[in-house]
């Protein structure tokens, strides 16, 4: 090879200014890089620090949504804040998905675009937004710092059709969890800790009550089993009710190996939590979480940061919405 470039000089020179362009066509001009709005909007992630941050501090529950929203968002053919789009003109919103049920605290992914407007208008993506405040949730919850790249683009349509098939059920087996998560590069010591962002906020009733009536699941510790059913007293609750049990009661506001704990003490509440701790495959990453917190943050910074770069659109591909529930106008 070496012999082939001595003899053929101009043709190394021509590949060697080739190179970079099939790279920038192959992957794209403007590929997720930190700092990526470093000269366009350099306060841009100082802006969003400051907003969820204050959010947290006047609705602390926020914190939570974050999180939740980065895997809504991301796991639904990639990171695009298709998760964030209205119904409107007869597209229907991933929102209205069954999958979606207790998600809130969307309007405030409009507030810290807002300051983002005013500061850059049409520069910062909502799909970063969604990164980004996902970041600093976490941080907020006790968890790790995780050094996110931005560059994403908003995706024009919503996936609505598709969410059940993207997003697992929470009595789906743990092995089509685990594939799941395999498609789309998280191995399963990745996917043990991702789903440890169970350990904070809370579970609806309606996905509790099938581990409860007729009969308590045998899995289920009996006197947490108790204690889910003074929370969910009803077979049938009301999916309008705001009832629900807390993922765990230690610790429910800090992302943290707690929930991993319980699951040892069959205290998990999804079917999908306590099948960790019976499957052989995950069982011994759960153990090892257990018993080490600083393991399952480096574990779960490592899933996350997957999840965040999953298929994003970059470059020419979307917008940079303005609103981030709809689309721009043509």
């Amino acid at each position: 090879m070496m012999a082939f470039y001595k003899h053929h000089a101009f043709s190394s020179f021509s590949m060697f200014l080739l190179f970079p362009l099939l790279l920038q066509f192959q992957f794209g001009k403007s590929e997720l890089q930190l700092n990526y709005y470093s000269n366009s909007c350099p306060k841009a992630e100082e802006i969003i620090k400051q907003e969820v941050t204050k959010l947290y501090y006047e609705h602390g529950n926020t914190a939570v949504s974050w999180l939740r929203n980065l895997f809504h968002d991301c796991i639904v053919q990639g990171c695009d804040a298709s998760l964030l789009l209205e119904s409107v003109n007869g597209t229907e919103s991933e929102k209205a998905s069954g999958r979606s049920f207790g998600m809130r605290n969307f309007k405030y992914v409009n507030t810290i675009k807002k300051a983002l407007e005013d500061e850059c208008p049409s520069t910062v993506s909502c799909a970063d937004v969604v990164a980004l405040s996902a970041r600093d949730g976490i941080v907020m919850l006790g968890g790790p710092r995780i050094e996110m790249k931005t560059g994403r683009k908003d995706s024009k349509e919503s996936y609505a059709s598709v969410v059940e098939e993207f997003i697992p059920n929470h009595n789906d087996s743990i092995s089509s969890v685990l594939s799941r998560f395999q498609s789309i590069g998280i191995d399963a010591e990745g996917t043990v800790a991702i789903l440890g962002a169970h350990s904070v906020g809370r579970v609806h009733c309606v996905n509790l009550v099938g581990r409860l009536y007729p009969t308590v699941d045998p899995t289920l510790d009996p006197d947490h089993a108790e204690y889910l059913k003074g929370r969910c007293p009803n077979p049938t609750p009301d999916p309008k009710a705001v009832l629900y049990a807390r993922n765990d009661r230690e610790t429910p506001m800090l992302l943290d190996n707690y929930y991993y704990k319980n699951l040892l003490s069959h205290k998990g509440l999804l079917t999908v939590d306590q099948e960790l701790a019976s499957d052989p495959g995950t069982l011994p990453f759960v153990e090892k979480m257990a018993a080490d917190n600083d393991y399952f943050s480096e574990q779960f910074s490592r899933a996350a940061l997957l999840l965040s770069e999953n298929n994003p659109l970059t470059g020419d591909q979307g917008e940079v919405r303005k609103d981030c529930r709809y689309v721009n106008a043509s």
